[in-house]
């Protein structure tokens, strides 16, 4: 079969690799008709995600068709179409009980990895490294999915992969930063990153009540659309000074919840986004958190701070005595997207929201390459690629 295959930094290369196989009962092989390149992914691209090897499958939203099954896969067979959580589960342990499925205690073969920069694992995640379990990822024609009698939800007829593709990862991500965020109705949500997730965090804080968004971003094409689709008021962050901004049109209280939909790779022009750039092209920082000490230090005094986007180490620069000051909140972690399956896909269904709203580019796998650099520089309006390894529609 054909897949995205990662080969070092910004070197991604579409090769034909071994089809997958069932390995265990539990498992499921998905012929993929649908997959896209998250903003995450982009990490890897850039280097900056530890334990990849070369040849490595990428990819985490994919949907498609079931072709074969595992003996001990009885909600599933050959010719049901699937949406694919990205965070792998098994549906027993402790943490899958709560409801914790991104904390699954036995999904990811390469716990040690984790445990020893974290304390803990957390779950496998598909095409995200070996440190998340080594599992191939979806930038392909087919994979397998192990725990398929946890995890994949069937989609019913009369939607289209579009429609529901995004149910994978970035609408619950979104949903559940917006439901993190632990706002009152009425009350005024900021937004940090105008992205696919930032974009679905949008939409899901107006769906729980939230009486007035902003979105901050510094390009101008997603503050567009947050501005048409998500009905948000903008601020762009190279023109303004973003904290100073808030206040005013806050009356001088700050937003009551603030969620960073940017994670480890945001960018600025103050001196502290100067800094965070030189310490990491060092390699003497992980991550660059500005947007988050923007969220942090704009939150209103008892507020909440909701944290979807993505950060991978030891923060430089916290700013834990304004946190701590302010008596603020913080909620994260990587989602929960068992649990958001089936009450997303019935708003989907209702019509309250058509997710494809965000797909700016429809290619097929072979072109992956050069949407992986057009999507990191933001090039042609770029905000959401969707990828067909089955062709693209004429």
């Amino acid at each position: 079969m054909r897949a995205l295959c990662w080969y070092g930094k910004e070197d991604v290369r579409v090769e034909t690799v071994p089809d997958p196989r069932i390995i265990n009962p539990h498992d499921a092989i998905v012929k993929i008709t649908s997959t896209a390149i998250c903003g995450s992914d982009l990490h890897l691209y850039d280097g900056v995600i530890p334990t990849l090897e070369k040849g490595d499958i990428l990819g985490h939203e994919f949907m498609g068709e079931v072709v074969e099954v595992g003996s001990e896969v009885k909600n599933l067979k050959a010719g049901d179409r699937v949406v694919v959580p990205f965070t792998i589960a098994c549906g027993n342990c402790y943490f899958c009980m709560k409801g914790l499925w991104a904390s699954c205690d036995n999904s990811n073969p390469n716990a040690w990895m984790l445990e020893k920069a974290y304390g803990y694992s957390g779950a496998g995640l598909f095409g995200y490294s070996h440190m998340m379990g080594g599992y191939a990822g979806g930038q392909a024609e087919y994979a397998r999915v192990p725990f398929a009698d946890v995890g994949p939800m069937k989609i019913p007829d009369g939607l289209s992969d579009e429609q529901v593709l995004f149910l994978t990862d970035i609408f619950p991500t979104g949903y559940m930063a917006a439901e993190n965020a632990q706002f009152a109705e009425g009350d005024t949500v900021a937004v940090w990153g105008a992205g696919p997730v930032g974009q679905f965090a949008i939409q899901s804080a107006w769906m729980l009540g939230a009486g007035r968004v902003i979105s901050i971003d510094i390009v101008p094409e997603r503050l567009e659309l947050a501005a048409t689709k998500g009905k948000a008021e903008t601020i762009n962050s190279t023109n303004e000074n973003v904290v100073e901004k808030l206040r005013a049109m806050t009356g001088g209280r700050g937003p009551d919840a603030c969620i960073d939909a940017v994670g480890m790779e945001s960018s600025g022009h103050t001196p502290d986004a100067i800094y965070d750039k030189v310490k990491m092209a060092m390699k003497l920082e992980t991550d660059r958190p500005t947007a988050l000490r923007e969220a942090i230090t704009a939150c209103r005094k008892g507020g909440t701070v909701s944290i979807p986007g993505v950060y991978g180490g030891v923060l430089d620069k916290f700013p834990m005595g304004a946190a701590f000051g302010k008596g603020l909140t913080f909620k994260m972690g990587q989602t929960n997207v068992h649990n958001y399956l089936k009450p997303l896909l019935k708003r989907i269904q209702k019509g309250e929201i058509d997710p494809s709203f965000i797909i700016t580019h429809r290619l097929s796998l072979e072109e992956a390459p050069g949407a992986y650099h057009m999507f990191r520089e933001k090039q042609d309006g770029c905000i959401k690629v969707v990828l067909k390894p089955q062709g693209v529609a004429a």
